[in-house]
C-alpha cells in the first residue's frame, strides 16, 4: 500500500520527516518496507496485514499518526450524514436491491452536465505518486477518493443504463458482462451483479462494465458507493480469477458508515473539476448494523495482565479514543468503530494499547502463575515416543494443519476419522491463511511428504522423519463439531547414516519402518502391535499392511505407491506409516512383568519353510503360539528368500525357535521331540514345507 507523505499532511499536521514517520508507523504495527522520493513528495510503502483494511487509505493511516503524535485530524475528515436522501418510495425507482443478504447498503448520486476531460496536474501527480495512472477526470476522482478514504466506488454513464435505474441482484442463467478490461465474463447465480433494468452492467465489488463506463461523450453520471458482503466478493473474485483494487478492499472489509462521506467527497470534486451539477442522492440501507460492544471492566489491569505493561487508565483511554474506540453509557463497555472489523474482544483492546505504548517495552518476563501445570494423561507416553524415535535417528517434523484439496481421497485415513456417508467428508476453512490450503488435514502424510521433497531438493536423500499432530474429519454430530484425533506418522527413505562415518549403510526398507513403529508403540507401553498384509490406497501392493493394537486396526504402513511417488518426483523408495495414536492410548498399556534370569541355557533351532505368498511370518508365529508349548519360549523372524529353487508363487521364510526350561538343562532328544512336533503341525495346518 503506497501512502503519499504530502497527501497525509493534508489530513493531519505532521512535523516529523518522512523517514522518522516510517519508523514510528513500523513500531505500531504498520510495517513500512521503504520510503522513496517522487518529485517533491515522499511515498511510504506499507505492508499491511489482512486484518487492517482500515489502513488501506490515507485517512486510516492518518488516524494512526494522530495517536502517535497526539494531534487531531484535520477538519472535514469526519463523517457527515446530515443530508436527507431521496425518500424510500422514490429511491426504489432508481435503486432496487434484490439480494440484501449480499448488498448491505447501496448509495447512488446523480450528477448531470459533467464534462469529461483530462485531470488537473495536481490530481495526476497525486495518483502517479502512489502508482496509479490517470484515465479521465471522473475516473481519476473515484480512484483518488478510494485512496483517500478507503471506499471503492464506480461511476456509470447514466444515459447508457436501461430505464436509468440500478438493480442489484444475482445473475440469471447465461448472463454475461463485458468488464472494463474488455473481457466477456460469464456470471452464475453464486455471484452478485449490478444491473440496469435489462442486463448486468458490473460485477459487484470487483469491476465495472465496459458498455456502461464513462466515455468522452458522457454528460450524466450515476456515482455508485456501496457495501458488499466480504465473502461474496472474495468468492466472485476467485471464481472469475479477477483481482482489483476494489475487490482487495471489499474482501477485507470497508466502512459501511463511510459511504455517504465518500460519495459527497467524490461529488464535490466532480462538480469542481468536471463542471457537474449534483442531483438526487439515493441511499438504500436494508441491513441494520449494530456497533460491536466489548466488555473490559479495567482496561489498564487487562493490559498489565496480558502484556506486563503498566499503562495508566487515562493513557489507555486516550489511545483507544484516538483510534475511534469509544466508551458506551455502561461502565466498562467499549464500542468498536465501524471501520475496525478486527476488534471484538478485550484482548483486541489490549493489543491496540500495547502496540501504541510500544511492543519493545514488553520485557522478557514470565507472567505470574496462579496454578500448577500438569501433563495431560497421555503426554508422558507421547514424550516417550518422541524420545525413542529421536534416539533411533529420527527428526521430528512440525507441519501446518491445513492442506490443499488436491490431497482429497489420495490417502487412506486412520479408521473412524472420516465418515464416508457424509457429502462433505473433510473440514473446510472459510478464510484460509494460505491460498489453496482450504482443508484441515485428515492425515499427516502430505506434510511429511512435502518435507521429504524439500530435503530431496537440497540433496538430502537419507531421511527418517516423524510427526505427532491432529487429524480432522467431518462428523454428523448434533453439535456440528468435527472429529479430531491425535495421530502419529513417520517416513523413512534412503540409506542408513552412521555417526562419524562418511560411508552410508544399507538401504532402509519396510522392516525399518515396521521396527520404528514397534519401538515407538513399545515405548508407550504397547508391545503387542500386529501387522497384517492388506491393500492400502496410497501404498504399493505387496508392501503394505494394517497395524492393529489389541486386535483393533489403528493405522497403516508400507511403501508409497508409484502414482504418488511420481507426483512428488521421488526416484527412490519412500516408506510411510500412520497410526491413530489416540485410539492406541485409549487402551490400557501392557503390564510390565519382571522375572529372574533363567539359570539354564536355551536351545536355538533355525528352520526354513517353502510357503506360498499368502503365508506370512505372523501367521506362522501365531500358529506356534496357539499350541501353548511351555518349552518353546520365543519365535523370531530371521530372513526371507525368493528366487532359484522356488516356484513362481513361492518364497522361503526362515524363523528361529528358542527352547528353554526354568527347572533343568534341556537335552537334545526332548528338544528334538518338541521341535519335530511343531514342524509337523505347521506343515499340516498351514500347508507349508520344511526346506532346511
Amino acid at each position: 500500500m503506497n501512502i503519499s507523505y504530502k497527501w497525509l499532511k493534508e489530513l493531519i499536521d505532521i512535523d516529523l520527516p518522512a523517514t522518522d514517520l516510517a519508523e514510528k508507523l513500523t513500531r505500531v504495527g504498520l510495517a513500512v518496507d521503504g520510503v522513496h522520493q517522487y518529485g517533491e513528495d515522499f511515498v511510504l510503502d506499507i505492508d499491511l496485514t489482512s486484518n487492517r483494511p482500515d489502513c488501506l487509505s490515507h485517512l486510516g493511516v492518518a488516524r494512526e499518526v494522530s495517536v502517535i503524535t497526539g494531534k487531531p485530524l484535520a477538519a472535514g475528515t469526519s463523517a457527515n450524514e446530515a443530508e436527507i436522501p431521496l425518500p424510500a418510495a422514490l429511491a426504489h425507482e432508481i435503486v432496487k436491491i434484490e439480494a440484501p443478504e449480499l448488498c448491505h447498503r447501496f448509495t447512488a448520486r446523480i450528477i448531470r452536465n459533467v464534462k469529461i476531460g483530462s485531470s488537473p496536474k495536481w490530481l495526476v501527480d497525486r495518483l502517479e505518486a502512489i502508482g496509479e495512472r490517470s484515465i479521465n477526470n471522473v475516473a481519476d476522482i473515484t480512484n483518488y477518493v478510494m485512496h483517500e478514504l478507503g471506499q471503492p466506488m464506480h461511476s456509470f454513464d447514466l444515459d447508457n443504463l436501461a430505464e436509468n435505474r440500478i438493480v442489484v441482484r444475482a445473475p440469471r442463467p447465461g448472463e454475461t458482462v463485458k468488464t472494463l478490461d474488455e473481457v466477456e465474463r460469464k456470471l452464475d447465480a453464486s455471484m452478485l451483479a449490478i444491473c440496469d433494468a435489462e442486463k448486468p452492467i458490473a460485477v459487484a465489488g470487483v469491476m465495472g462494465g465496459f458498455d456502461s463506463g464513462i466515455t468522452e461523450s458522457t454528460t450524466n453520471v450515476l456515482l455508485e458507493v456501496a457495501y458488499f458482503k466480504r465473502e461474496s466478493v472474495r468468492h466472485t473474485s476467485r471464481k472469475l480469477n479477477l483481482t482489483t483494487e476494489a475487490s482487495y478492499r471489499f474482501e477485507r472489509g470497508v466502512d459501511i458508515m463511510n459511504l455517504k462521506r465518500a460519495s459527497d467527497r467524490a461529488t464535490d470534486l466532480i462538480v469542481l473539476l468536471a463542471g457537474g451539477e449534483a442531483g438526487d442522492f439515493i441511499d438504500v440501507f436494508p441491513t441494520e448494523v449494530l456497533p460491536k460492544q466489548i466488555e473490559s471492566n479495567d482496561i489498564s489491569a487487562a493490559v498489565k495482565r496480558l502484556t506486563g505493561l503498566d499503562v495508566e487508565i487515562e493513557e489507555s483511554l486516550r489511545i483507544l479514543s484516538a483510534l475511534g474506540i469509544s466508551t458506551s453509557g455502561d461502565a466498562g463497555v467499549f464500542v468498536a468503530p465501524s471501520w475496525r472489523h478486527d476488534i471484538a474482544i478485550e484482548e483486541d483492546l489490549v493489543e491496540e494499547v500495547a502496540r501504541h505504548v510500544g511492543y519493545d517495552r514488553i520485557t522478557d518476563e514470565l507472567p505470574p502463575a496462579y496454578g500448577a501445570g500438569e501433563y495431560q494423561a497421555t503426554e508422558p507416553q507421547e514424550l516417550s515416543i518422541r524420545r525413542t524415535l529421536a534416539d533411533a535417528g529420527f527428526d521430528e517434523a512440525l507441519n501446518y494443519s491445513f492442506v490443499d484439496t488436491k490431497h482429497d481421497d489420495i490417502y487412506e485415513t486412520v479408521p473412524g476419522l472420516i465418515d464416508e456417508r457424509l457429502e462433505n467428508k473433510f473440514v473446510e476453512i472459510r478464510d484460509p491463511v494460505i491460498e489453496g490450503a482450504v482443508r484441515m488435514r485428515p492425515t499427516l502424510l502430505p506434510g511429511l511428504l512435502d518435507a521429504v521433497r524439500l530435503n530431496f531438493n537440497y540433496q538430502n536423500r537419507n531421511l527418517q522423519l516423524f510427526e505427532l499432530g491432529k487429524g480432522f474429519g467431518s462428523a454428523a454430530s448434533e453439535e456440528g463439531l468435527p472429529n479430531e484425533r491425535e495421530l502419529f506418522a513417520l517416513t523413512i527413505t534412503g540409506q542408513e547414516v552412521n555417526e562419524d562415518r562418511a560411508m552410508l549403510g544399507r538401504e532402509l526398507d519396510f522392516y525399518d519402518a515396521k521396527g520404528a513403529v514397534e519401538s515407538a508403540l513399545a515405548s508407550a507401553g504397547y508391545d503387542r502391535a500386529s501387522f497384517s498384509a492388506a491393500e492400502i490406497k496410497h501404498l504399493r501392493p505387496g508392501q503394505s499392511a494394517i497395524v492393529s493394537v489389541s486386535g483393533n486396526p489403528v493405522g497403516t504402513i508400507g511403501r508409497l505407491n508409484e502414482e504418488i511417488s511420481a507426483n512428488y518426483k521421488f526416484r527412490q523408495p519412500v516408506y510411510v506409516a500412520e497410526i491413530d495414536l489416540q485410539a492406541v492410548l485409549a487402551n490400557p498399556p501392557d503390564p510390565v512383568r519382571y522375572a529372574a534370569l533363567s539359570k539354564y541355557p536355551s536351545v536355538v533351532r533355525d528352520v526354513s519353510f517353502a510357503v506360498s505368498r499368502s503365508i506370512t511370518f505372523d501367521s506362522i508365529r501365531q500358529a506356534i503360539t496357539e499350541e501353548g508349548i511351555e518349552l518353546c519360549r520365543n519365535v523370531t523372524f530371521v530372513d526371507v528368500y525368493e528366487g532359484k529353487g522356488l516356484g513362481v508363487n513361492e518364497r522361503s521364510i526362515t524363523i528361529r525357535l528358542e527352547y528353554r526350561s526354568d527347572e533343568r538343562t534341556l537335552i537334545d532328544d526332548e528338544v528334538e521331540q518338541v521341535h519335530s512336533g511343531l514342524i509337523r503341525m505347521l506343515e499340516e495346518n498351514l500347508k507349508i514345507k520344511q526346506r532346511i
